[in-house]
């Protein structure tokens, strides 16, 4: 039976090792996933510029560009979910692809029950749940803020924000209690379900791009506040 997500997502795949691709495809294909290929970096990009998908796997190892320099480039214009597959599985290059906005990491090999597994989840958590007509859509006020928890949105003076899996969960924790000061190891343990090398550094990665997505929203004032030694705060 097709799941009613996976009839409607379109997934493009960019792998430029053809048995790797032909495995991937067929598993996504047999979940009812609209599946298109590409095997360079570049192709991939124009291709997400034309027709966006709603999911990009993404190989780190390509020919023309790597994967970090096409999920760079590709958040600069989408927040489409990326999810890489790679043979490198050095902590350093997870560490990396989650900072350049990377949804979540698969290494090679790879089962591919497990990366269709992987694929549903960020879908799920990307792409709107349809409301029923007078049923409550799930939006809850904050100020300037609404949240709705779970389709994993944030809009901020009525902007749906192109937020990233921890851009989210980050803005998420702090919109739960407004005006506290969490510290960088609480919006850790709140918003990552993996450890990073750097707490402070991806925490201040991560309100540096949010700050700027606010900005694009229309935000004149930073509603992130900076207490120097303690942490963040949201003024909502």
């Amino acid at each position: 039976m097709l799941h009613a997500m996976s009839a409607a997502a379109r997934i493009l795949v960019v792998e430029d090792e053809p048995a790797i691709a032909d495995t991937v495809l067929y598993a996504l294909r047999s979940e009812g996933y609209a599946v298109e290929h590409c095997a360079l970096g570049r192709q991939a990009l124009a291709r997400q510029r034309e027709a966006p998908a709603d999911l990009v796997l993404l190989d780190v190892g390509l020919p023309d560009l790597d994967g970090f320099e096409v999920c760079r480039t590709l958040r600069g214009f989408s927040a489409v979910p990326v999810v890489f597959l790679t043979a490198r599985n050095d902590e350093i290059d997870r560490v990396l692809g989650l900072e350049l906005g990377a949804d979540d990491y698969v290494a090679k090999p790879f089962s591919p029950r497990e990366l269709v597994a992987r694929v549903r989840a960020r879908l799920r958590r990307h792409l709107p749940a349809e409301a029923d007509a007078g049923v409550d859509d799930g939006w809850r006020q904050h100020g300037a803020f609404a949240i709705d928890r779970e389709g994993c949105r944030i809009r901020y003076r009525d902007r749906l924000l192109p937020l990233t899996r921890y851009e989210y969960h980050l803005l998420a924790a702090l919109l739960q209690r407004p005006g506290a000061i969490l510290s960088r190891a609480q919006l850790m343990d709140r918003a990552w379900d993996t450890d990073a090398d750097s707490a402070d550094r991806t925490v201040d990665t991560h309100v540096k791009t949010l700050r700027a997505k606010l900005r694009a929203a229309g935000a004149t004032d930073d509603p992130i506040r900076t207490h120097r030694g303690l942490g963040y705060a949201l003024e909502a």
